[in-house]
C-alpha cells in the first residue's frame, strides 16, 4: 500500500506503544500522528493541540484520517463527537483509551459500573510522575497527590504489552495507598480491532465520494 493510500491515525500517545507494536508486527498498515498524553487532564489543551494535528493529517491524507480518541476525551458534553463531525472524519468507538484497550463500545463501564476502580495501562504509568511533579510545582505535597485517589477501591492493571510486573513494581514505588486488585492481560488485539473497525467505517463513508 502506498504511503498516501494508507489510513493516518491521529492518536493520543497513551496508545503509542500498542499501535507501534501492531505496526511492527504488520497487524496494522497505517501512518501515525501522536498527540501528547501529558495534556490528558486539560480539555482545552487537548483540543488546542488536537485540531492542528487533524488539519495537518487531512492535508496529507485527505478523507483518510482516523481519530484514535475516546468520546469523553474532550469532556462529557459530546465535544469529541462534535469535533469529528466538524472535520468529517471517523473515530474509534470507545469512551476513552482504557475502553479501547478493553474492547470499546462502553465495555469500560460494564467492567466498572460504580466507577470506583482505577484501570491502569502501560501508557499511563509515567503520567503519575508527571502529575506528581506538576502538583509539587503548584505547592501540593504528597498528601494532596494521594487525595486524588480517595474513594477508589484499587488498581486494575491492564497488561497490553506483556510487562505487567514492571508496571506493578513502578506503581508500588509511588506509594499511592491503593491496592493492586488485579492484573488482566488484554494484549493489543482490542486496540487493533477498534482501529480496524473505524478504518472499515471510513471506507464505507467514502463510497460514492469523489
Amino acid at each position: 500500500m502506498s504511503q498516501k493510500s494508507k489510513p493516518c491515525l491521529v492518536a493520543c500517545s497513551i496508545l503509542k506503544d500498542e499501535i507501534k507494536k501492531l505496526i511492527k508486527n504488520k497487524e496494522l498498515d497505517v501512518e501515525t500522528v501522536f498527540v501528547s498524553k501529558y495534556l490528558h487532564e486539560d480539555y482545552t489543551k487537548i483540543e488546542k493541540n488536537l485540531r492542528p494535528a487533524i488539519e495537518q493529517a487531512l492535508k496529507k491524507y485527505p478523507r483518510n484520517v482516523i481519530l484514535v480518541y475516546g468520546d469523553l476525551c474532550l469532556g462529557t458534553d459530546n465535544q469529541m463527537n462534535k469535533l469529528v463531525e466538524e472535520y468529517g472524519i471517523v473515530k474509534i468507538d470507545a469512551l476513552n483509551c482504557i475502553d479501547c484497550q478493553m474492547g470499546g463500545k462502553g465495555k469500560y463501564l460494564e467492567a466498572d459500573p460504580n466507577q470506583n476502580l482505577f484501570f491502569l495501562s502501560p501508557g499511563m504509568m509515567d503520567s503519575f510522575g508527571y502529575v506528581k511533579d506538576m502538583l509539587k510545582k503548584e505547592g501540593f505535597d504528597e498528601t494532596a497527590f494521594k487525595d486524588i485517589f480517595k474513594g477508589l477501591r484499587g488498581f486494575v492493571v491492564l497488561d497490553t504489552l506483556g510487562n505487567s510486573s514492571k508496571i506493578t513494581e513502578e506503581l508500588r514505588k509511588f506509594d499511592i495507598g491503593l491496592e493492586i486488585l488485579e492484573t488482566r492481560y488484554v494484549g493489543c488485539e482490542n486496540v487493533k480491532n477498534n482501529i480496524e473497525e473505524a478504518i472499515e467505517q471510513n471506507k464505507k463513508n467514502q463510497i460514492g465520494v469523489k
